[in-house]
């Protein structure tokens, strides 16, 4: 088995090449994310722009969990469902617009979404997880297996108008369960969004994916930006870890 670095042909370095003139990042940088994998917990308001992103940056895998089948509510944002799949699985629409983009992409679905018997082979299968699924039961399970495997993890969530993003690295920054240790009593599954806020924390969280897994640029580790889009503030907190923590106070 050839465990090699793959190298970058020359339809992926004309593709490539605008970003690697970033500073920092180059051809070694869209190399690593060649060679590199990421799973996508949900490809909806949020995860959908993190896949879509992903794949327009040249990462080399995308693992997407997603159950489901197209509504016409999951239009307003899910920017990989159109009209024409309604009523098809969400996952295979998916699929099928990342492969349009990008059909160099090697993708892995999975018609579910995180639960705590699928997230150990799930998370297996990735470098990184960008965790974008809206309910918290399928946050918690993602979280814990991601520590227990000591995988960076990009929390992106949002309601209303307002965003969050934090990026996890076991054992040296909190994880979920230290920020959240419950489920808010108030969460429901169907709250306010526009696609316009989803997407701006989906392109944001896409861009911490892509700065670990090549190692440049200063993630957000130990940090998280809340934003508002009612009034445009975007503010940095300091986070710190949880000593008692149930899933990271271990390590």
């Amino acid at each position: 088995m050839n465990n090699q670095p793959k190298k970058l042909i020359l339809e992926e370095l004309d593709t490539y090449e605008w970003q690697m003139w970033v500073p920092d990042f180059g051809q070694v940088g869209q190399e690593k994310l060649k060679n590199s994998s990421v799973m996508v917990s949900r490809c909806g308001g949020l995860g959908s722009v993190v896949a879509y992103e992903l794949a327009a940056a040249g990462i080399g895998r995308l693992v997407l969990a997603h159950a489901g089948n197209v509504k016409h509510s999951d239009l307003n944002r899910q920017l990989l469902m159109t009209y024409d799949w309604l009523g098809k699985p969400r996952i295979e629409s998916a699929k099928r617009r990342l492969l349009e983009l990008n059909p160099r992409l090697e993708i892995t679905t999975i018609n579910e979404n995180i639960t705590p018997e699928n997230a150990p082979q799930l998370v297996a299968e990735a470098d990184l997880i960008v965790d974008c699924a809206p309910l918290f039961e399928e946050r918690f399970a993602m979280n814990a297996e991601a520590v227990a495997q000591r995988k960076p993890i990009v929390e992106c969530a949002m309601y209303d108008l307002e965003a969050t993003i934090t990026s996890i690295t076991p054992g040296q920054t909190p994880c979920l369960a230290c920020l959240t240790p419950e489920p808010p009593p108030a969460w429901k599954r169907q709250f306010p969004v526009f696609g316009a806020v989803s997407g701006t924390v989906g392109c944001m969280g896409a861009m911490e994916a892509i700065k670990i897994i090549a190692g440049f640029g200063k993630p957000l580790l130990g940090k998280m930006v809340c934003i508002d889009l009612r009034d445009m503030t975007f503010d940095t907190l300091d986070l710190a870890r949880n000593p008692n923590c149930a899933v990271c106070g271990g390590f």
